[in-house]
């Protein structure tokens, strides 16, 4: 069973303890980030600092003039890294260390280009956009994360892919402030996109997209007011997703020549970083990985609806808040049961050197 631990290049370089203290937990590979939204991490650990303000989505590569310059959609490097190749340069670390490096590679998840070009980011039935919500409909869209994967990618043993799909309403933003806004059937209908791709795939299925928009509205307003939203026309909508879902992992699948781990959802309404499951997801790539971040039983319902669409399943675990450390224990022992083959650990640059016996003891899930 494969045991991964998740990092940031900023974990590694500048500590030399790092690639020893991860591979004394029992990790064998190491997801790097190489292509990732903007986050602002702490380092507890790290002997020169103790916070990393990655201020936007970057690609931890050198961004190629001679492979991005025609291009509308294009990663830029992130400024607050000393070296244009800072996952290169971790990834050698770590291998010197006897670690397997995966390129961790965020896709459909980057605020600024959906600000810089709101026509190919998520809109929902209100018209509303989601900056942070690159579309899957749009071949632009595809073209980009296709290019970004192959360039996050070169000379990575595998691949970690994140955002292989499309995003919802729900996001952890600064200050965010709609938590417990709406039912969970409100959510459903907030996070279908209804950009003019998506559309267009709702024309191609007999349905007639202003009456759809119109439909989603009245749902949502149904269900703010204690009542049930009906919306007759879920599988097509649906359907048109996961065609998008799917256009978009055959591309970016077509550029790269290593395993690739699959964050996915067995909901298949499921958006976010962990998409939901389309029908031919789990035969296309070499595992699945499968949030589990809640330590609550039901939570290994997860992995057994996830291993039924075949093929290995990792179970992606935290040893941060919220889990509790006397819960994570019978965590590991219900997923391993639940048919896990592997796990991932998160996270191994923010997990502060108290909580590092807690990662030692879910990489025995993987033992």
């Amino acid at each position: 069973m494969r045991v991964t631990g998740h990092a940031y290049p900023w974990d590694v370089l500048g500590d030399a303890s790092f690639a020893r203290r991860v591979a004394a937990l029992g990790v064998s590979t190491v997801a790097l980030a190489a292509a990732y939204h903007a986050t602002r991490a702490a380092t507890p650990l790290h002997p020169g600092r103790q916070l990393v303000d990655a201020r936007h989505a970057a690609l931890y590569r050198p961004v190629r003039a001679s492979v991005w310059s025609s291009r509308r959609l294009c990663p830029i490097e992130p400024d607050w890294m000393s070296t244009e190749d800072s996952f290169g340069a971790a990834a050698d670390e770590l291998r010197a260390a006897g670690l397997r490096v995966a390129a961790w590679v965020v896709l459909t998840h980057n605020s600024r280009l959906g600000r810089e070009c709101p026509d190919v980011a998520v809109v929902n039935c209100f018209g509303e956009r989601y900056a942070y919500a690159l579309c899957p409909s749009w071949p632009e869209v595809r073209e980009y994360a296709a290019l970004l994967a192959a360039e996050a990618a070169r000379d990575a043993d595998e691949v970690s892919l994140e955002a292989c799909g499309q995003l919802g309403v729900t996001h952890g933003s600064h200050h965010e402030k709609s938590d417990g806004a709406w039912t969970s059937a409100a959510r459903q209908w907030l996070s279908v996109c209804c950009c003019a791709a998506c559309q267009a795939g709702w024309s191609a299925r007999g349905l007639d997209p202003p009456w759809v928009v119109s439909t989603l509205r009245d749902a949502i307003r149904s269900e703010a007011s204690g009542l049930a939203g009906v919306v007759p026309f879920a599988d097509a909508l649906l359907a048109t997703r996961h065609a998008a879902t799917d256009l978009l992992r055959e591309a970016v699948l077509s550029e790269l020549d290593v395993p690739v781990r699959l964050h996915a959802h067995p909901d298949p309404w499921e958006t976010g970083s962990s998409p939901g499951l389309t029908p031919s997801a789990a035969d296309s790539v070499a595992s699945l990985t499968v949030p589990a971040w809640s330590t609550a039983p039901e939570t290994a319902d997860l992995v057994v609806h996830a291993a039924r669409a075949g093929g290995q399943v990792d179970a992606y675990v935290t040893v941060l808040p919220p889990a509790e450390a006397t819960d994570l224990p019978d965590h590991a022992r219900r997923l391993h049961e639940a048919g896990a083959t592997g796990v991932n650990l998160y996270h191994l640059g923010l997990a502060p050197r108290w909580r590092h016996p807690l990662l030692r003891e879910m990489a025995r899930l993987g033992a």
